[in-house]
C-alpha cells in the first residue's frame, strides 16, 4: 500500500518521483535530481507548466532548487531548499549553485551592474533574498557588497546568515502597506502566510509555507478562546488565513480585504471574518523564543 503524498510539499508525480520515494510511491521513475540556484529577482512556481494557472508559491533569489524533470519547453520540476515546496517553475531563470553569505534585510535592495547608485540597476532584491559576498569597496562615502555575479548592493542592506532580530514581529510591521498578492512571498506583494513566513524567518523561526501547514506545525497551540488574553507574536488562524497578533486588540495581516498588509481592530477582523466563507478561528500558536 502506498502513501499519500501532499503535492506542495512532496516531489512525487504519477509518472515521476524523487529517488528517495522509491518504494513508498507508485511512480512509474524515480530520479536523482539536480541543485540549482535561483537567479531571477523572483521565480514564480506554479501547480502546472501552465503560465495562465495561479502561482502557488515563489521562491527568492539565490534560493536553491532540487530539479528532478527539465521540459523543451523551458520548465522545470522539483523542491525548492528553503521550505520544501513543490512545484513548477522556469529553467531559464536557473543557474550555478553558489553558498550564500548574507541575506537581503531592508525590504527591498538594488542590485547594480557596478558600486554606484548612479547607475540603472540590474534588478530589485526581496528581503529574505540570499547573496553571495566576495568583496566591499566604497563610493561616494557608501559601502556596497560585491556578490559574486558581478553585481553590487548596498551593504548595510545585508545581514550575515545567522543573524537574528529580537522582535521579528517589527519585521512584519515594516512591510506595511505591501500590496496583497495571492502566492506573493516578497515584499513586492505577499500574502498571509509569506508575511509570517518572511518575518519570522528573520526572528530565527522556519515555517512552512502556507497557512494550514503553519497551523499544524509552527511553535506550540495555545488556548484561543480568549483572543485578548493572547500576547504580542501570537498566530492566529481562521480556514485558509493567518494573521500575528501586533498588540491589544491589534492584528496584523496580509489579506484581501484592504489588499494590503495591514493593521485590524482583533475584535473587528473576528467579526468581520466569521461573516466569510472563512468562519470562525480554528486555532491559536505561539512560537517559542529563541
Amino acid at each position: 500500500m502506498t502513501e499519500t503524498f501532499d503535492r506542495r510539499r512532496h516531489p512525487v508525480r504519477a509518472d515521476l518521483a524523487a529517488i528517495d520515494y522509491e518504494g513508498r510511491a507508485a511512480a512509474s521513475r524515480f530520479a536523482e535530481g539536480e541543485v540549482f540556484q535561483v537567479i531571477a529577482d523572483q521565480l514564480p512556481i506554479r501547480p502546472e507548466p501552465r503560465p495562465d494557472r495561479p502561482i502557488d508559491t515563489e521562491a527568492l533569489s539565490g534560493e536553491w532548487v532540487t530539479v528532478y524533470e527539465q521540459t523543451p519547453e523551458g520548465w522545470a520540476w522539483g523542491q525548492l531548499d528553503t521550505d520544501g515546496y513543490v512545484g513548477w517553475f522556469s529553467s531559464d531563470d536557473l543557474g550555478p549553485v553558489k553558498p550564500a553569505t548574507h541575506r537581503v534585510r531592508a525590504l527591498r535592495t538594488y542590485r547594480y551592474p557596478v558600486a554606484d547608485l548612479k547607475f540603472p540597476p540590474l534588478g530589485l532584491l526581496s528581503i529574505g533574498s540570499l547573496v553571495t559576498v566576495i568583496g566591499e569597496t566604497e563610493t561616494r562615502g557608501l559601502a556596497y557588497a560585491l556578490l559574486s555575479d558581478g553585481s553590487a548592493v548596498v551593504a548595510k542592506h545585508l545581514v550575515p546568515l545567522d543573524a537574528v532580530e529580537d522582535d521579528w514581529v517589527a519585521v512584519a510591521e515594516e512591510l506595511i502597506g505591501t500590496p496583497y498578492r495571492w502566492g506573493g512571498r516578497s515584499s513586492l506583494g505577499l500574502d498571509c502566510s509569506a508575511l509570517v513566513q518572511l518575518a519570522a524567518q528573520t526572528g530565527g523561526h522556519d515555517l512552512p509555507r502556507d497557512s494550514d501547514m503553519q497551523e499544524a506545525e509552527a511553535g506550540e497551540a495555545v488556548p484561543h478562546d480568549d483572543p485578548a488574553a493572547l500576547k504580542r507574536g501570537d498566530l492566529l488562524f481562521w480556514k485558509g488565513h493567518v494573521g500575528i497578533i501586533a498588540g491589544e486588540n491589534r492584528l496584523l495581516h496580509a489579506n484581501g480585504f484592504t489588499m494590503t498588509v495591514a493593521y485590524e481592530p482583533l475584535d473587528k477582523a473576528i467579526d468581520r471574518i466569521a461573516a466569510t466563507e472563512w468562519g470562525a478561528i480554528t486555532k491559536a500558536r505561539r512560537l517559542p523564543e529563541l
